[in-house]
């Protein structure tokens, strides 16, 4: 009796962690495949529609070339960055400036897709860079994410889908 009730609870065991990967796998294939902003553009993305006067929330579906300012549990703050030249080097992004209000707020999906620039290791010393596009390649986890996210602002093509981030895709900066 004591065998046949482990088998069983192991076998659904089996079928359950089966089911939570194939619906996560659903939801990752769920997310449309939105178009992406210019890398180094130099204009604020817009987000027409947008109450800014409200409270911080979420941004509407879409990439946004922005970093993370601020993570408060599995949330995180962003805002829109652009990529300023400067006069004796190539350049650097930018956030808003001092006193503008334009700053968003969202939960991190569980199964984000998070591709790191730096690698995944605390020291990110790494270079995981698609040489062709300047952004990262290397997957790592959502712990990661919100690790890093917290010490560095780190600018990166940021996809928000149903009031979730749910890609996070680094954009190299020497």
């Amino acid at each position: 009796m004591k065998r046949s009730l482990m088998a069983a609870a192991a076998a659904f065991s089996v079928t359950l962690a089966a089911a939570t990967a194939t619906a996560s796998a659903a939801q990752a294939a769920d997310v449309p495949d939105f178009p992406a902003p210019k890398v180094f553009g130099t204009s604020f993305q817009r987000d027409p529609g947008h109450d800014f006067t409200k409270r911080v929330h979420s941004r509407k579906d879409g990439v946004l070339r922005g970093w993370i300012t601020h993570v408060s549990g599995s949330t995180a703050e962003y805002e829109p960055i652009k990529w300023k030249r400067a006069e004796y080097a190539e350049g650097y992004f930018v956030g808003p400036p001092e006193g503008d209000v334009t700053a968003y707020a969202s939960p991190v999906a569980r199964n984000v897709v998070y591709l790191s620039a730096h690698g995944c290791g605390r020291a990110r010393t790494d270079t995981t860079v698609s040489p062709r596009t300047g952004l990262g390649t290397e997957r790592c986890s959502r712990a990661a994410l919100l690790r890093n996210a917290g010490k560095h602002r780190t600018p990166a093509l940021i996809t928000v889908y149903k009031g979730k981030i749910v890609k996070f895709q680094e954009i190299y900066t020497p």
